[in-house]
């Protein structure tokens, strides 16, 4: 099972911005919804690998939080609220999330599982789509919010919604790697379904 812990980086001086994470991720599927678990820390169980990192990259985008995302197992059936939470899944995140705070200038995320080699990859492929997505303007995300993916025929469309050019869509969408993201987002989802799996091919 896959646990997202997020820890704002900075409450004293950014304000309290739990509530805004936490709507930006009500529409994640999770067998526990992500909440608060402290002042500064939100906590949610995803459902499967693919919305674990969506979740992750949520957040990194803000550029306001700290993200641990622990692999392992958890007491069934999972509670839906968060205190109630026991597993190995859970004692990863904590620590990945404090982890998490010495990164330096790299992106403040880690990974860790009961295969700590597969969990080291992951961690690696989510912080190059944390690097895209974390470093994208304001005006590109007005075009990116618009889209859908996998579906042809959109930018025509976002274009007129938002009264600008196809072309400038096009180039919005070039420029911030969108189509890259989406294309190894499977691959991030792989390695952390590898992590505690014990078919995963030695050749990781």
């Amino acid at each position: 099972m896959y646990l997202v812990t997020l820890k704002q980086r900075d409450r004293r001086g950014d304000g309290d911005l739990g509530d805004e994470m936490l709507r930006s991720l009500s529409g994640i599927s999770a067998l526990a919804p992500f909440q608060r678990s402290g002042p500064s820390l939100l906590i949610g169980v995803p459902e499967r690998a693919e919305d674990a990192v969506d979740a992750t990259l949520r957040a990194l985008r803000s550029h306001h939080w700290l993200v641990g995302l622990g692999v392992g197992s958890l007491y069934e059936p999972v509670p839906r609220e968060a205190q109630y939470l026991q597993g190995t899944a859970l004692g990863y995140a904590h620590t990945a999330v404090e982890r998490s705070e010495h990164t330096g200038e790299r992106i403040p995320l880690s990974v860790i599982g009961p295969d700590a080699a597969v969990a080291a990859e992951a961690e690696a492929v989510l912080r190059l789509l944390g690097q895209i997505v974390s470093t994208r303007s304001a005006a590109e995300w007005a075009v990116l919010d618009l889209l859908t993916p996998g579906v042809r025929g959109q930018q025509k469309h976002v274009a007129a919604e938002l009264g600008i050019s196809a072309q400038a869509v096009s180039k919005a969408v070039v420029r911030s790697a969108w189509v890259e993201e989406w294309a190894a987002r499977p691959a991030a989802a792989r390695l952390l379904r590898w992590i505690e799996s014990p078919d995963a091919p030695s050749a990781l």
